[in-house]
């Protein structure tokens, strides 16, 4: 992988991985013009992932810092509820993750196709959460953070945004714009973390293959997905107060249709 390869695919990830366009759809699109074998990016893989959890730290500070402090009040507050939320939302996407990620691969693959058809969903879901008003609630209650964990627990599938599918979830439930976008943000973390080990203990054992990736690609991707993520994190918090989703919605349909034709000339 050259360097311009590792800093397109790098600002790629930093974008979409907040952006409700799919990340992973988004990778497979660009490996697939480059002409890269996933298998062979695993440790590029790794690599970007990571670097946009450290973006959603940098730009989330504050909250991460206000949940910590009143954590260890050691008393149950709005910090601790909070906590509890997150880790409520993480049993789905920890279900799937460590027992049927490999299962799921398997049947339904990262080709274009399955892309292409899961950007549509995408499209069609976040349609849905733009034109669908409920009733405003002004906290996300366990129940709805063990809803937008199973949301996240679908978005394994390529091609299905893991932010879109979340963020829409929480609105067709009538959680507050100003704290969904956030909570969707801090809800990844401990999953994209998660994986990231998963993936690197593959690569120890050797069930997996790192690929001969120079270290300045790594590091090249690293940047650019760091610093993309960071302008991307604070750009989609504010997109979700303002509820301007369904520019992406005509976005993912437009990508999801060209993904499809792309699919079938490779075909």
């Amino acid at each position: 992988m050259e360097w311009f390869e590792a800093l397109i695919l790098g600002l790629i990830q930093g974008l979409t991985e907040y952006l409700p366009v799919s990340s992973s759809g988004h990778l497979a699109i660009g490996s697939a013009l480059f002409g890269v074998e996933g298998e062979e990016n695993l440790a590029f893989t790794i690599v970007v992932h990571v670097a946009t959890v450290f973006s959603t730290l940098v730009v989330l500070w504050k909250e991460i810092d206000w949940i910590f402090k009143g954590l260890f009040k050691w008393r149950m507050n709005g910090e601790t509820r909070y906590v509890v939320n997150i880790l409520v939302s993480m049993i789905p996407i920890g279900i799937v993750g460590v027992f049927f990620k490999d299962e799921v691969e398997a049947v339904f693959g990262s080709g274009l196709l399955v892309v292409g058809c899961c950007l549509l969903l995408t499209a069609l879901l976040l349609s849905f959460s733009y034109y669908y008003k409920p009733k405003q609630k002004e906290d996300i209650s366990m129940k709805d953070a063990f809803v937008i964990g199973l949301a996240q627990a679908c978005a394994v599938l390529p091609g299905l945004s893991r932010s879109g599918s979340t963020i829409a979830t929480g609105l067709l439930l009538g959680d507050s714009k100003a704290k969904l976008a956030q909570f969707s943000f801090l809800m990844v973390i401990p999953p994209i973390l998660g994986e990231a080990l998963l993936d690197g203990m593959k690569m120890l054992k050797g069930e997996a293959v790192a690929g001969d990736i120079p270290a300045l690609s790594l590091m090249v991707g690293f940047l650019a997905a760091f610093v993309s993520g960071c302008l991307a994190c604070k750009w989609m918090i504010n997109i979700v107060k303002k509820g301007k989703l369904i520019y992406f919605a005509v976005y993912c349909a437009i990508a999801g249709a060209a993904t499809l034709v792309l699919s079938l000339i490779n075909g």
